[in-house]
């Protein structure tokens, strides 16, 4: 017995005792390579070199450049088959001899903006990115033992890393970028400016290994933007941004119009990051959306996938009438005057925000089968928020890349992120966190009008200067339906599934 406790107690404490949190084995690592400080002082790095393909010994010339905040760019030759790619810290681009030029979007975009801050600035402003340290055991990477650190960015990018035991520098890194995730073996770590980089690299992406070898590694030059950004290679006129945009304004009020018409489903799935580092969905709700008078109308009709009981259902059906009763008695009451709820909802639209920012490298692109006109934007700090009411100045603080149907002037999917803090009350009331991040896309319907299909919703926020809250889900809208009738005289019936 006395054994069997021995070893059971063992078991506990041998983890405890001989495992390292994740951030003690960054701070090894930061040690390793001079000190955060000497990190810190490389602010961008221009490296040279040349690449060769392992499974056709095809080799060509090599090109990486990194910069703070979040600038990266990537360009290789290998046997007269171009690649290159780039992310501004607003969006990211890839043009190859195959495919052609395009914007990354969802998941690959995600990944690779994620692995051009990583490059830039590696871990050392997780805390400030929202992003999640956990320990993920250990590892053996080319025979050496190593400890692994899983980090998941603010935006659920979950990036490897693994860190030689002996040594403590990082030895090798996985990133996801869509469908396939890219893993680094670093080597030959030489002094640059008093910190320890690699001059060896092999880049392995699904069946494809591409070994690196660098020449030369120049940091703290000066960095030209532009270099960054998507490239310029048409010469297709664009149209007038101003027109454009004044169009888009004048076709959101219409979608405004025509959406108090439809009703739709909403299904939204709440996520969590668990302290292992994994990103797991935590509940679900579904509800039926309609419009009456000019006002939001929510029913709910599933929780967790499963439907409400008839006894929560009947209690939702009797919440839906009192509202409907309360809409008619305060239009009967107030007339024009009635509040209505989506005029609130309204204020802030892309339209908006695009009104209020710096427009940035218009292009024309392929999306979902038809052409579009798409651009990155960024605060105007010309434009005069002064007037504005509190939360109207939100605008302000937004940066992304927009994607406008180019025959309907619509909106067909935007991705945005804070571009800096923001303050409700003075930050006294509630502070959203710079890096909190949306995507919206729509699609098509009844070919009259945009409406949206998925959203992606990762908000940091702190309430009343203590609690600070994450939201993190996703929304899926279907089942648009076309009603001629107010919403209280319409029937309205079970969901379809949801594809």
């Amino acid at each position: 017995m006395r054994v069997l406790l021995g070893l059971g107690l063992l078991t506990i404490l041998v983890p405890a005792v001989f495992s390292q949190s994740p951030t003690k084995i960054l701070k090894t690592a930061e040690k390793a390579m001079g000190g955060e400080r000497a990190i810190r002082a490389i602010q961008s790095a221009d490296s040279t070199g040349t690449i060769k393909n392992v499974s056709d010994g095809s080799t060509g010339s090599f090109t990486m450049k990194t910069g703070r905040p979040g600038l990266y760019y990537v360009k290789y030759d290998l046997g007269g088959f171009e690649h290159e790619t780039g992310a501004n810290g607003r969006s990211a681009w890839t043009r190859d001899s195959r495919d052609g030029l395009r914007t990354l979007t969802g998941d690959a975009s995600n990944g690779f903006q994620a692995l051009a801050a990583f490059r830039s600035s590696l871990w050392l402003n997780y805390k400030r990115d929202r992003a999640k340290l956990a320990a993920a055991g250990t590892a053996t990477i080319n025979g050496k033992p190593a400890n692994v650190v899983l980090m998941t960015t603010g935006k659920n990018v979950p990036i490897k890393l693994y860190f030689d035991k002996a040594s403590g520098l990082l030895v090798r890194d996985e990133i996801p970028l869509g469908d396939a995730v890219q893993i680094t073996d670093y080597s030959d770590h030489r002094k640059i400016g008093g910190v320890p980089m690699p001059y060896s690299m092999t880049i392995t992406t699904g069946p494809t290994a591409l070994e690196v070898k660098l020449d030369d590694i120049k940091i703290n030059g000066r960095t030209d933007v532009a270099q960054f950004e998507f490239p310029k290679i048409s010469n297709e006129p664009l149209p007038e941004m101003p027109t454009l945009l004044t169009e888009v304004r004048a076709n959101a009020d219409n979608v405004e119009d025509l959406l108090d018409t439809y009703s739709y489903n909403q299904k939204q799935i709440n996520r969590e990051v668990g302290k292992d580092g994994v990103l797991r969905e935590t509940g679900s709700e579904t509800i039926q959306l309609s419009f009456y008078k000019g006002n939001r109308i929510q029913r709910q009709i599933e929780k967790n996938g499963k439907p409400l009981s008839e006894k929560e259902q009947r209690k939702v059906d009797e919440d839906v009438q009192k509202r409907v009763e309360e809409i008619e008695k305060d239009v009967a009451k107030n007339g024009d005057k009635a509040d209505r709820e989506t005029e609130r909802l309204r204020r802030i639209s892309v339209s908006e925000v695009l009104r209020a920012s710096k427009l940035i490298n218009p292009r024309r692109e392929r999306f979902r089968g038809r052409d579009m006109i798409v651009f990155d934007f960024e605060p105007d700090p010309s434009y005069d928020l002064s007037k504005a009411e509190s939360m109207l100045k939100l605008i302000g603080k937004i940066a992304g890349v927009v994607w406008i149907d180019e025959k309907d002037k619509q909106v067909a999917r935007v991705e945005a992120s804070m571009a800096d803090n923001f303050n409700v009350g003075g930050g006294l009331v509630a502070k959203l966190k710079k890096g909190s991040s949306f995507m919206v896309e729509a699609e098509r319907v009844n070919d009259e009008i945009w409406l949206p299909s998925v959203a992606d919703i990762n908000v940091s926020v702190r309430v009343l200067l203590v609690k600070g809250l994450n939201f993190n889900q996703v929304m899926r809208f279907y089942d648009y339906k076309k009603f001629a009738t107010e919403v209280k005289d319409a029937k309205v019936g079970e969901p379809r599934s949801n594809p």
